[in-house]
């Protein structure tokens, strides 16, 4: 028994290893979407779902067979007056099975193909949208970190800027109020670090809930080297990828295929118009009291097949308000697809449009950051020779520091938008 235990506390030991090393030492944004798409609640609960879709479709199919049951009856009867007890017992096995019901069998298990193809979409469906929070939350990470840098360096300025100011205050350069203008400043430089430290901790704990992480996990993110090429790289004209959405995305897919599911629908409603044919089967004896149970099961054996119709003569309108209502179904379908491809549309225009931007405002953004910067070298030693006052310096360096962070952001919003419309298009999302 011991032996057992350790056995099988080795064999737990040894998958908890392999669990552990599914996790990447460090997460890029490919090995976090592949994780996820393996993890993710939502994604798990929507395989559930498909597979349900499968069962459905086995119970359609089966429809097809003849079903078989038994029963078996024991009764007793006492009749007080005479004080006598009868015993009587019958026993029969019945089977039924439809020969004609309009196609309405075959309708239905054409259906239920279409809904299991609907689960399978739904599962991409899911897939897509992990993948879309995925993206927008390790961008976010790498948004942050990169405002930590430039918060890092703006302190460090600012620290210098102090110390270099009360050696000018010692030499009666400037004055207490320039001083305190600077601590001030420092004060804040170092509170906007604290914020943006804070951010990023929220943006990988978003990233750890995504991933299905124990909070106490830590996650140790890839920053990826980025350039100016990564982030201007050239982008596909709008009506190529409204095409390639058209026919990739698992929610058009599924619209269309809802369509057909309705179409079905109105087909099976026609068929209560029609005849039911169905044969049916019985075999089955019974006995009494008094002796020979074999010799009068033998005796009262008998069986039965026969083949009914059955045919709607007038049903209250019940057949022709089913049928009615199908057919507003099946439009209903229609106006939801259309719908769903004017949104999809709509999703890739407004995307589209917000990387164009984002390009657009990096390179302008790139432009004035360098500006700045050569325009805040000059300010600062201008300051340091006693040229230019405290508020001309943090004015200058405000402005800096304002447009390394536009630069900033219009970076990871060009690079998140790009990556949306790989999505729509069906391309990996990758990061490097």
């Amino acid at each position: 028994m011991k032996i057992r235990i350790i056995l099988i506390s080795l064999a737990l030991f040894n998958l908890s290893i392999l669990w552990a090393q599914e996790k990447p030492q460090q997460w890029d944004l490919t090995n976090c979407i592949n994780y996820a798409l393996q993890n993710n609640i939502q994604i798990q609960k929507s395989k559930i779902s498909k597979e349900q879709s499968g069962i459905d479709l086995k119970l359609a199919k089966a429809q097809l067979f003849p079903n078989l049951s038994a029963t078996v009856g024991q009764n007793v009867s006492n009749n007080p007056f005479n004080s006598t007890t009868n015993y009587t017992g019958s026993y029969s096995i019945s089977s039924s099975m439809t020969l004609f019901d309009g196609g309405k069998t075959l309708k239905n298990i054409e259906q239920q193909k279409l809904a299991e193809q609907v689960g399978n979409l739904a599962v991409l469906e899911a897939g897509k949208n992990i993948q879309m929070s995925i993206l927008q939350s390790y961008l976010q990470i790498l948004y942050a970190s990169e405002s930590i840098k430039i918060n890092k360096a703006t302190v460090e300025v600012s620290e210098y800027q102090l110390q270099r100011a009360q050696q000018l205050l010692q030499a009666g350069s400037i004055s207490r109020a320039d001083l305190a203008q600077l601590e001030s400043q420092l004060s804040s430089d170092k509170y906007q670090m604290v914020v943006s430290e804070n951010s990023l901790r929220t943006y990988k704990l978003q990233l750890k809930q995504l991933l299905e992480l124990s909070a106490n996990e830590e996650i140790n993110i890839n920053i990826p080297e980025l350039n100016s090429l990564d982030v201007l790289k050239s982008l596909p004209s709008l009506s190529s990828i409204y095409e390639t959405a058209l026919n990739t995305m698992p929610q058009m897919k599924s619209s269309q295929i809802e369509v057909q599911i309705a179409g079905l629908e109105t087909e099976k409603a026609r068929t209560a118009y029609l005849p039911k044919v169905s044969l049916n089967a019985n075999i089955g004896s019974s006995n009494g009291s008094g002796t020979g149970f074999s010799e009068q099961i033998k005796n009262n054996w008998g069986n039965v097949v026969g083949v009914s119709v059955s045919i709607p003569v007038f049903t209250k309108r019940e057949n022709k308000s089913a049928v009615e209502k199908a057919r507003l179904s099946e439009k209903t379908s229609q106006l939801e697809l259309q719908n769903t491809e004017k949104e999809l549309l709509k999703e890739i225009e407004s995307v589209f449009q917000e990387a164009l931007s984002a390009q657009s405002q990096y390179v302008a953004a790139l432009e004035k950051e360098k500006a700045l910067k050569t325009s805040y070298e000059l300010i600062e030693q201008q300051f340091n020779l006693g040229m230019k006052n405290t508020l001309e310096l943090l004015t200058e360096k405000n402005n800096l520091l304002a447009a390394q962070q536009n630069l900033v952001q219009s970076k990871y919003m060009s690079l998140l938008n790009a990556q949306l419309l790989n999505l729509y298009q069906d391309l990996p999302l990758e990061i490097k």
